[in-house]
């Protein structure tokens, strides 16, 4: 059998639906190789836990906010990225390529293309990156995980599958809190300053129901993690602290609230599990995407720069408003596409030739 080749790396993001079709398809009964970065691979067995069984690290740069010098050398690792991608291509026989998004796609699909090999593009934000947008008229068909996805060229196939989710991401039932109100804060796979300056100040000042504890679960980056353990000790706040949580769907499934940063698979995620959330957009995303993502979400949303009063206004009104965290639940939760990984996995199919099936 001819296998599949998927395309992806940089963020977790842009890695974890790749992981999650990844899956989809080895169910299915097809070999599954990855195509990715040097800085993914180094990273894998953090933001994946081995989803790839085989993988191919190619040469590759971003291009994208890089000085002339920096572009020009990524350009030229780009172009010897496909050349080794068509050269492997060729040696599996592979049947399809699959993109992901960003520049660790790129050599592969230009390799496949240039072979002829039918390519299938998935974007996870709710406007279409750089990279799909340079790869777009070389694909047999766009998958999205929003309708309304902005800047997706004219005439272009375009399916909606939703954004794939990471397995152990389930639909759970939102319960809440009683005598403890659990808040997850989450910044995306390389962390968010912002969230370590401005939400333990934010929380300390809440007000809680007579018999209701607190305790927050913050993901933030290790220079911060002295600084934010001092504040919430300082308030009296149980806290648990990390740079990396490998067991965010569990934490998901458990928090009455989530702050985070809303990037493709945080939004994804929330979604699916139907958490309340309040989101704060990276203000410097590529094309504004991570604000579009938010306004994709039943969530609320608070542009930057935020004080510490404001979150403490927001979070405030949703504990003293009787079920204001459930139907903010349930509002988020309507937004969600639990079968995302099946639904791509059927588009991957349609598009494969013949001989790329399993027996």
């Amino acid at each position: 059998m001819r296998p599949v080749v998927i395309a992806a790396g940089g963020t977790g993001g842009h890695f974890f639906p790749a992981a999650a079709l990844s899956a989809a398809l080895a169910a299915r009964g097809y070999r599954v190789v990855l195509m990715t970065d040097a800085r993914t691979g180094a990273r894998e067995s953090q933001i994946a836990q081995g989803a790839f069984e085989d993988r191919i690290v190619l040469r590759g740069a971003g291009i994208a906010g890089r000085g002339r010098l920096r572009a020009l050398g990524a350009i030229v690792a780009l172009g010897l990225g496909t050349v080794t991608a068509r050269r492997a291509l060729g040696r599996l026989n592979a049947a399809c390529v699959i993109g992901f998004g960003g520049y660790p796609a790129v050599p592969p699909v230009l390799a496949a293309h240039s072979l002829g090999l039918p390519c299938v593009l998935h974007e996870q934000n709710a406007v279409l990156g750089r990279a799909n947008r340079f790869l777009a008229r070389r694909a047999s068909a766009l998958a999205l995980s929003f309708a309304d996805t902005a800047r997706v060229p004219d005439g272009m196939r375009t399916v909606v599958t939703g954004n794939p989710v990471r397995p152990s991401v389930v639909r759970a039932a939102y319960v809440a809190p009683s005598d403890v109100l659990r808040v997850l804060v989450l910044g995306g796979s390389l962390g968010a300053r912002v969230l370590s300056d401005v939400v333990p100040a934010a929380l300390a000042g809440v007000t809680l129901p007579a018999g209701m504890d607190l305790h927050v679960t913050q993901q933030c980056r290790a220079e911060d993690m002295a600084r934010v353990e001092t504040m919430y000790a300082a308030c009296g706040i149980d806290c648990t602290l990390a740079s990396f949580f490998d067991d965010v769907p569990a934490r998901l499934a458990a928090a009455h609230l989530v702050i985070a940063r809303a990037g493709a698979s945080t939004v994804a995620e929330l979604a699916v599990v139907g958490r309340p959330a309040v989101l704060i957009p990276l203000p410097g995303a590529i094309d504004d995407h991570q604000r579009a993502n938010a306004s994709q979400l039943g969530a609320i949303c608070l542009s930057e720069p935020v004080t510490p009063d404001r979150l403490r206004a927001c979070v405030q009104e949703l504990i003293d408003r009787p079920d204001a965290l459930a139907t903010l639940a349930a509002a988020v939760g309507r937004t969600g596409s639990p079968d995302a990984a099946e639904r791509l996995a059927d588009l991957v199919e349609a598009t494969l030739p013949v001989t790329g099936a399993p027996a």
